[in-house]
This record gives C-alpha cells, structure tokens and sequence, in this order.
C-alpha cells in the first residue's frame, strides 16, 4: 500500500470527495502504536467508503511550545513520511507548525484542517490525545463539535506489543521507545517500532584513529535533534547511498581511551569492505548493544577488544 497522496501545504477539501476518517498526531517513529490507530483508520474508510488520513506536523509540537524541553526526535519529517508511506493511509498531511499555531484554538484548527482541508467524517484518536492552544482540546471537545458538525469520533486506548490493551508501563509509546534507547535497550525500542531504530546522516572525515588501528570507521553526523542510543559498541546495519547494506561494528560515544572530554562521534566499522564513504549519506540501523564505552590500559588492549567487538558484531548479524 502507501500514501498516495502527502500534501505539504493546507490545501480546501475537494468537493467531490466522500470525506475523510482522519488522525492527528506527531507520529514521531511512526511504531506499532501508531500503526494500529492507522489500521483501524483505513479499516473505517473502506466500510464507508470515505478516504483515511494522517494529519501530523512538520516539526515536533513541543520544539515550538516549549524547545528548552522538547524531546529528541526518533524520526525527521523525511523519515516519518517514508514509514507513514508504508501504511494503508490514502493521504497524508502535513501542518505547519510555527508560533501562529502555537496560538490557534482547538476549534479553530478543527474547522481549518479537519473540516476545511479533509472533509472529516470519523476523527481516530487516542482516549488521551490533547491539542490546539494551552492543549484544550480533547476527545470531548471533539465530540461536541463532531455533534454540530457532523463527524464522529472514537478514542481508543494505547495498546502494548501484544495489541492488546496495555498498563501504563507496557504501552507501546514514543515515550517509552526514548527510554528504552537512552539505556541502550535496543530489542525493546526495536520490538515497538517493528523495525530496527535507524538515524541519518552524512559521512564525515575524522581524525584517522581508527584506521591506524587497523579499524577504518565511517564518522556519521547525525543532525542534533535526532536521538541517539546510550553511549556504546552495537551491532547494526550501515546502508550506502547506493542502497547497498553492510554489517558493521558501531561505536557512539566520547572516546574516554583517548579523550577526557571528546565530541560525541558515531562511527560504524564496515565488515568485509574496503572503500571510501566520505561525503556519502548514510543510514545506521542498531541491532543490539555490545559492551559500555571502556578505557583502557594501552592501544594492545584497545585493538584486542575492537577485534572482539567486530567478532560479537558478526555473530549477531549472522
């Protein structure tokens, strides 16, 4: 399936359209929560024959809101529309959110984008969702104006890996997928997202440590409001520009053996290749956490764990 349809820009309903069952959220790491509130999305379209729709924004709400406490992204606005594009979703629409959004009213944001843009029949949401100024809107407010202007609405539960309804500490959520990745958990972030967390980036020269040690890494620098794992050795995917994937060892984290306060780098050792990556884009999926960063006692010491690293790596890719 996949949108077939990603707007950009507010554009008005078409008249000739049957209308929309919509849902509205940020959707940052598109995972199996999210997918399930689009599967009962699209599953209401095609009983009724209307079209289904993600209404998200282009920014996280919170970076505008409140930046000095907004999370770190799990997915960019690109990233987000290719996983949302995957899904049985018609069409796909994305709000700018700026400081004039900041002080639209729920009411005001219902009649422009769900009645004005979309044609609202049925709005899909979760029992908790909050929106619009000082986030006085909710599932009631919803109700009432669906009762004056006819749509419906239905607020479902948050769900656990299961899909089944879930206790606080079992929901699948955006939330909980951060923290299970800040303590490098990445078979539980990887179990909600349904899928191995992935970040981007652009290939950079470093200062050839690596190499000298006979362990050639890619430096990938990932834009500052991506989140990244907790500090550590991993095993996970590194895909080329060209779409070619390889194995690779990947270190994230300051470089204690040689640095008391070095810059956070991630750099992925590629297995079994041989070949210059600088300037290139590039695509790191974490697997699994290996080890902690770790000091050590000399360069003999560092090169015999890298080898070890490199070893559990391909064992756990096998």
């Amino acid at each position: 399936m996949g949108a077939v349809d990603i707007r950009l820009a507010l554009t008005p309903a078409d008249p000739n359209s049957p209308g929309s069952v919509v849902t509205i959220g940020a959707y940052d790491g598109v995972h199996l929560g999210h997918r399930q509130v689009i599967a009962e999305v699209c599953r209401i379209a095609d009983e009724r024959g209307l079209r289904s729709a993600v209404v998200t924004f282009d920014r996280h709400p919170a970076s505008v809101v409140r930046p000095e406490s907004a999370p770190l992204l799990l997915t960019d606005l690109d990233q987000k529309l290719e996983q949302l594009s995957t899904t049985c979703v018609d069409t796909t629409v994305v709000v700018p959110f700026d400081e004039a959004r900041v002080l639209e009213t729920a009411e005001e944001f219902v009649i422009e984008v769900l009645i004005g843009c979309l044609g609202v029949r049925v709005v899909v949401v979760g029992e908790d969702f909050h929106f619009g100024y000082q986030r006085l809107g909710n599932v009631a407010l919803l109700r009432s104006m669906g009762a004056e202007h006819g749509f419906e609405v239905l607020g479902l539960g948050l769900v656990g890996l299961d899909g089944a309804p879930a206790r606080d500490h079992e929901q699948v959520s955006s939330t909980f997928i951060r923290r299970a990745l800040s303590r490098g958990d990445l078979r539980r972030a990887n179990a909600m997202l349904g899928r191995p967390y992935e970040v981007r980036g652009e290939v950079d020269r470093g200062d050839g440590r690596g190499r000298e040690l006979g362990f050639p890494t890619a430096n990938v620098r990932v834009h500052e409001s991506i989140l990244l794992p907790e500090d550590g050795v991993y095993a996970g995917w590194f895909e080329r520009a060209d779409g070619s994937v390889h194995a690779a060892a990947i270190s994230l984290g300051t470089r204690p053996h040689f640095y008391d306060d070095g810059d956070l780098l991630l750099e992925a050792y590629l297995l079994d290749f041989d070949g210059d990556l600088y300037g290139e884009s590039a695509r790191v999926r974490f697997m699994e956490l290996l080890r902690s960063q770790m000091v050590f006692d000399g360069l003999d010491e560092l090169v015999a764990q890298l080898q070890l690293d490199v070893d559990a790596a391909r064992s756990v890719l096998a």
